[in-house]
């Protein structure tokens, strides 16, 4: 039985899409089977792992109404072991047509009980908002990740999510946990960066990655050519730190300059 992940943050600009394509990618490298499901309607994890989001004919919006089975959008990627339920711009009439549906939470869980079985990890990003489309990646996940920009006001809205996050586990997904607070565009050049990584640490204790992912250009470029980093370039930083996450993820020993970086920071 797979592992389903949410990558969730309501606040926007966090590195979650980043995050979810580039977590997808090297557990795949890793040699694990991955999906990766986009429920952001600006499908930018759609693009950013090489498909043209304007020629997306059978997308997630179907699938939460329940016209399609999941795995007939399912697409493959450039990545050996990694597939993609993509996204398209009728995901955002999703909310409105579900507000009145029995069980309208349950969808996406209902969708991916049957597949399952084939995955080792099912890694889903969701949109910026605390919606019902975030609240059916929640509500099918069994953790959740939560990216948290190293700059001013980056912690303001956690409480919210926290509590976001209880509900769900409260009302309708009891067995739902924090897998971790991933720290993303750190900037050691700067106070305010070592700050935050300081407090995001004081307040989740263990559950802060010791990876922390910096401001790289090469993660920037690579999505506007439609690559992961590691197709883009595998040898920059920003990739060499989401592999390095995705061995904290599997629960493998970090590098010995991970090691020595989480040390010093």
């Amino acid at each position: 039985m797979s592992k389903v992940i949410v990558i969730c943050n309501q606040k926007g600009g966090v590195g979650k899409t980043t995050s979810a394509i580039n977590i997808a990618v090297f557990l795949a490298v890793a040699g694990k089977k991955v999906l990766l499901i986009d429920l952001d309607p600006q499908a930018n994890a759609t693009s950013g792992i090489g498909l043209n989001k304007h020629s997306i004919l059978k997308s997630t919006y179907h699938v939460l109404l329940e016209e399609l089975d999941i795995k007939d959008i399912l697409q493959s990627t450039n990545i050996p072991n990694l597939f993609i339920a993509p996204s398209n711009l009728d995901l955002t009439g999703a909310e409105v047509e579900l507000v009145g549906s029995l069980g309208r939470e349950y969808r996406l869980k209902r969708a991916l009980e049957k597949i399952r079985p084939e995955f080792d990890f099912i890694i889903i990003d969701s949109p910026p908002s605390l919606g019902l489309l975030t609240i059916n990646g929640l509500c099918a996940a069994d953790s959740v990740i939560i990216p948290v920009q190293c700059e001013y006001y980056a912690l303001e809205g956690l409480t919210q999510l926290n509590n976001t996050v209880r509900l769900v586990r409260d009302n309708i997904n009891p067995s739902l946990v924090i897998e971790g607070v991933l720290l993303t565009m750190a900037d050691y050049r700067t106070n305010l960066t070592k700050e935050v990584i300081q407090e995001a640490r004081n307040h989740f204790k263990d559950k802060v990655y010791k990876t922390v992912i910096p401001r790289n250009i090469r993660l920037t470029e690579a999505p506007s050519f439609g690559k992961p980093i590691f197709l883009y370039d595998k040898d920059s930083l920003g990739a060499q730190k989401y592999e390095e996450l995705c061995r904290e993820i599997l629960g493998l020993p970090l590098s010995s300059s991970a090691v020595k970086a989480e040390g010093e920071s």
